[in-house]
């Protein structure tokens, strides 16, 4: 008889953003300072532009103990990628935002007293920078990104990205209140041509 074999856990590999502060021993004052390079564990931005997974994020940090937590501040820089909102060309550029962020110590005041989604908490002596990251990169980044501020977007009629279409690109349009007209009389003009003949004006 056949025996099942119990699944095994899946551990989640850490993350290039979760830090081990055990070295700060919890003695307010002491600080650390961290300057790295690290691959951007996921994407983070908005629908439209963002920093890709696998970007690499330049972090210029300072992990200070403080009564409650490790305050971590400093700056992350990091490339995005996206497409102009209005004419949907690739469009490539940077972010860069300051961090201030608290990350409570298990059984510290601040941890008993706010949600847990507030604030920031020191787990198994490492703090993960994620999504503090994610929330300051999606305040930074524009809504709307545009190639340029003058951007003439696509052609309503066809779609043609305007800033590389011909200077006079245009399209006739019949007014809509005479459309159905022209569909139900298009021979007048035909015949109208015919009795002219081919050089008259």
């Amino acid at each position: 008889m056949a025996t099942q074999r119990s699944a095994r856990p899946k551990h989640k590999p850490p993350s290039p953003l979760a830090f081990d502060v055990s070295r700060l021993g919890r003695r307010p004052g002491s600080m650390l300072e961290l300057r790295e390079t690290v691959p951007s564990p996921s994407r983070i931005g908005l629908d439209l532009v963002a920093i890709e997974r696998g970007a690499y994020l330049n972090l210029d940090l300072r992990l200070e103990s403080v009564s409650e937590g490790v305050l971590v501040t400093g700056t992350v820089q990091a490339p995005t990628r996206g497409e102009c909102s209005r004419c949907l060309t690739p469009i490539t550029g940077e972010v860069e935002i300051f961090l201030t962020e608290l990350f409570a110590y298990p059984d510290s005041a601040t941890e008993s007293t706010t949600e847990e989604d507030e604030v920031g908490h020191v787990v198994d002596q490492t703090v993960d920078l994620e999504q503090a990251i994610v929330d300051a990169v999606g305040l930074a980044l524009p809504f709307t990104p545009l190639c340029s501020d003058n951007c003439p977007g696509l052609c309503q009629q066809c779609g043609v990205a305007l800033a590389s279409a011909e200077p006079d690109h245009h399209h006739d349009q019949i007014d809509p209140r005479f459309a159905k007209l022209a569909k139900m009389f298009p021979a007048a003009d035909e015949e109208t041509t015919a009795e002219r003949g081919p050089g008259a004006s």
